[in-house]
């Protein structure tokens, strides 16, 4: 299986060296965000991981191979095509043995930063059970990957559109423990709070990693949800976004949005209904996780030694 991974020299060189290395997803930059600011941001982020002593490596999947770590013009691409698919566990052999270009969400992003031996993923939010789930069975993919793939996963929590609270159920009943950072309170992506509480409150980096390390260590598989509330100056609203979500999620409902379209179209509708102030917000808690994120991969890395 690692004949498919192909390791940029920043990455490649980071692995020789024993350095941490921080994985990313590109569904972000493919669905999450427009052209060019999705790859400005995603450069950025990068960025904010070296500067923390971590090296990134975002994950795609091109020609045939699941690149760890894209090089400058390899993200150009990815950020501009309009045809790049959404892969998650499912879509991965095809895109792979399609030759297709490939964004990977949370759940393939998981299963390649295994593949490549990377502990730590750098996320915005983890998806989760769609609201109406009784009815429609809608429930992401992400959640059944952080149930056994080992890979510590930071993010802001579970976006808002989804329904948080049988989410956390889902998470607890197949045993993937839930941190938070800061707070004891669950984050709601947009927003710090969304009145759920986590786990466990770990806020350090050093006690991040001893409890991951210790899970692991116990042959407990399966992944870690470190949730790291968005930025308390870049956070929204919650009033305000609570009624911004339900006008998008009925306006989906009435255009008969479903499956892997479902959470791109919200996330753009989102964006429209608050000038864009939900993209300043999500681009802010990203790169707030990359800081979190590269800590910690400086931890565990640490801890291995």
């Amino acid at each position: 299986m690692h004949s498919f991974l192909l390791f940029s020299p920043e990455v490649a060189a980071a692995r020789t060296a024993g350095k941490p290395v921080v994985a990313l997803e590109s569904t972000i930059i493919s669905h999450g965000m427009p052209y060019p600011q999705n790859v400005h941001t995603a450069r950025e982020v990068e960025q904010v991981i070296r500067d923390a002593g971590a090296v990134p490596a975002t994950i795609a999947i091109i020609g045939g191979k699941i690149c760890v770590g894209l090089l400058d013009a390899q993200l150009e691409t990815l950020g501009a095509s309009p045809d790049a698919i959404k892969v998650s566990r499912r879509d991965l052999p095809y895109v792979l043995s399609q030759g297709r270009l490939g964004a990977t969400t949370v759940a393939a992003t998981m299963i390649c930063a295994e593949l490549a031996g990377i502990e730590v993923f750098v996320t915005g939010g983890i998806g989760g059970v769609h609201r109406g789930a009784e009815t429609s069975f809608d429930i992401s993919a992400d959640l059944q990957e952080l149930a056994h793939t080992s890979v510590a996963v930071v993010c802001a929590g579970v976006k808002s559109i989804l329904d948080i609270g049988l989410t956390l159920e889902y998470l607890e009943t197949h045993g993937v423990p839930v941190l938070s950072v800061g707070q004891p309170g669950f984050p709601a992506f947009f927003t710090r709070d969304s009145g759920y509480k986590a786990d466990f409150q770990l806020d350090s980096a050093e006690e991040q990693a001893s409890f991951i390390r210790t899970k692991w260590q116990l042959g407990l598989q399966g992944g870690v949800v470190v949730s790291n509330p968005v930025p308390a100056d870049e956070a929204m609203a919650p009033d305000e976004i609570d009624s911004i979500i339900a006008q998008a999620l009925q306006e989906a409902d009435q255009q008969n949005v479903a499956g892997k379209q479902v959470t791109p179209f919200l996330l753009a509708r989102i964006k429209e209904l608050t000038g864009g102030r939900s993209l300043a917000t999500n681009i802010a808690l990203v790169k707030h996780n990359a800081l979190v994120g590269a800590r910690l991969a400086v931890a565990l890395n640490h801890k291995a030694a």
